[in-house]
């Protein structure tokens, strides 16, 4: 910690010496929307923080999260019910770590490897995070394009065409304010949420099963271990971690030991709310794919549909064995998470430019630019492969999220667990354990996923022996490369102390305390909020 940082907390100090250093984050703007948490500590101030946890939960119920479920469930019924539990728990600590990122230090992560890291490194970081958005965005395009075939009967490459509207939808969307727009998620979340409730009424699985398959680990039949890693590769998003440390910004925050403890804690509670809705919607597909599929009384085309089941597959399962309304109710479910899925990923997308580059463009234009980057494979695949190879460049998304998930994650942790950047709220050696367990367990699902998918390849690709020697050659320097890369973001020590490190010290607690807890507030991040609204101009108080 710096030598200045003894004597007084420094979100009270820097209050008074604005500059337009980028390492400066916090600016003063009136005119920009608030949402005020009032200096009182009560669980009432709950509301204030509800939000960002529902934006955050998209990315756990987007198109690609419901292909893996649909397929777990057909192939394996409940018996991996449990890897979703596991998962939730393990997303919501890393979640939360975002949060706190940037409660405690009113950054958000992007603007911490810009501050920590060299150019190079920061240049081949944005480059990972801008690919992991676009490759977040192909399964929204692809998901929205079915769910419009299925609702309307529109051919897939039209549909893909079609999804450029939710740009224009987007836009109009902003101007009503952060509240709404995260009113509007949340609504979003709840009819999937409805959508597969009534699915669960109309396949009728079997509680008790379900309940085992929920809170007994297992692993059988062939391609189970597979599955898994499937499922657990596809519930942490690395944009994810970006978006949630720089959405908290919006909140003004009492800057007091108990106003950032509780901020905290009860962002935690918030998203945690939001991932147990995602969670029971993950169930919930699992659910009804494991019902339909596994049934006695199946004709050999529902079997063999089962067996490949795609988004597009899924529907004219589900209205087959279940009825028409079940179809149609998939539908919506999907249409509602690929629209979701627009403004978190646009969001994602501009906190990522500004962070590491701190470049910023109009919403419109990084929409534009995000979707059009998204669109081009998407409808060359939907035109040549039709639905079936739409579906599987879904899964190719997925594993490029895989693959790069630990150049966001692994920053992270060590962010978090830094005293120099935490201060007071670093993690404990308890959570730093945990959640590095946790970090560890997570990238080794997705190498070894990734060595597996290398090597199957290789084996069974119809190259001759000098180029299937000569790929194999390529993969795993590519594979050591990327071992390399990860290494140097473990190993590498943190070098800048946060400028935000408040009441840290027993001089700015004592200083504090004294005041009687009078808690000097920080503003909402003025680049962060106007992103959102670009026009509006008042103040909103949570009393």
């Amino acid at each position: 910690m710096a030598g200045s940082a003894s004597s007084q907390p420094q979100f009270m100090s820097s209050m008074g010496n604005m500059s337009s250093s980028s390492n400066e984050p916090l600016m003063d703007n009136s005119d920009v929307e608030k949402i005020v948490v009032p200096e009182k500590t009560s669980w009432k101030n709950l509301f204030a923080y509800m939000g960002p946890g529902f934006l955050v939960s998209i990315a756990y119920i987007d198109p690609g999260n419901f292909q893996t479920d649909l397929q777990a469930g057909a192939d394996h019924k409940y018996e991996l019910l449990w890897i979703i539990l596991v998962a939730s728990i393990a997303a919501l600590i890393i979640q939360s770590l975002a949060a706190n990122l940037g409660v405690v230090t009113g950054k958000h992560l992007a603007e911490h490897c810009r501050t920590e890291y060299e150019k190079v490194p920061n240049f081949i970081l944005w480059i990972l995070a801008e690919i992991s958005i676009v490759a977040c965005d192909i399964p929204e395009v692809l998901g929205t394009a079915f769910a419009l075939n299925m609702l309307f009967h529109i051919p897939v490459w039209i549909g893909v065409l079609l999804t450029g509207i939710s740009t224009l939808i987007l836009l109009a969307l902003q101007q009503y304010g952060v509240r709404k727009l995260e009113f509007l998620i949340a609504f979003l979340v709840f009819t999937i949420a409805g959508c597969f409730l009534a699915e669960l009424g109309y396949a009728k699985p079997v509680a008790s099963e379900v309940l085992y398959g929920l809170f007994v680990p297992q692993l059988k039949g062939n391609g189970s271990v597979l599955a898994a890693i499937s499922l657990l590769g596809a519930m942490v998003m690395p944009h994810n971690l970006f978006l949630h440390s720089a959405l908290v910004l919006s909140r003004k925050v009492p800057r007091s030991v108990k106003g950032i403890k509780e901020a905290c804690r009860l962002y935690m509670v918030e998203s945690g709310f939001a991932l147990v809705v995602a969670f029971l919607i993950n169930v919930s597909v699992i659910a009804v794919s494991g019902s339909v599929c596994n049934s006695s009384s199946l004709s050999a085309d529902t079997v063999k549909s089962c067996q490949d089941l795609s988004l597009n597959r899924a529907a004219f399962l589900l209205r087959n064995v279940l009825g028409n309304w079940s179809s149609k109710l998939f539908a919506i479910a999907l249409l509602a998470s690929g629209q979701s899925s627009t403004i978190t990923g646009t969001y994602a997308g501009q906190y990522v430019m500004q962070g590491f580059l701190d470049l910023r463009l109009k919403p419109w234009l990084r929409n534009l630019l995000t979707r059009s980057l998204a669109i081009v494979p998407s409808l060359i695949v939907a035109l040549i492969g039709g639905s079936s190879g739409a579906g599987q460049l879904i899964i190719v998304t997925s594993m490029i999220l895989s693959f790069e998930l630990p150049f966001a994650l692994i920053p992270l942790l060590k962010f978090t667990s830094s005293k120099t950047k935490m201060g007071l709220y670093a993690n404990t050696i308890a959570l730093s354990a945990t959640t590095w367990m946790i970090g560890f367990l997570i990238m080794g699902i997705n190498i070894y996923f990734l060595v597996d998918m290398l090597i199957s390849g290789l084996v069974h690709s119809p190259l001759k022996i000098v180029a299937k020697v000569f790929c194999g050659i390529l993969g795993f320097s590519g594979m050591l490369l990327y071992l390399a890369g990860i290494a140097y973001l473990i190993l590498r020590k943190n070098k800048e102390a946060s400028h935000l490190l408040a009441l840290t010290t027993p001089e700015s607690r004592q200083m504090t305390n004294e005041a009687g807890n009078a808690s000097v507030y920080s503003l909402p991040r003025e680049d962060i909020v106007s992103m959102q609204l670009p026009q509006r101009t008042t103040t909103t108080d949570i009393e």
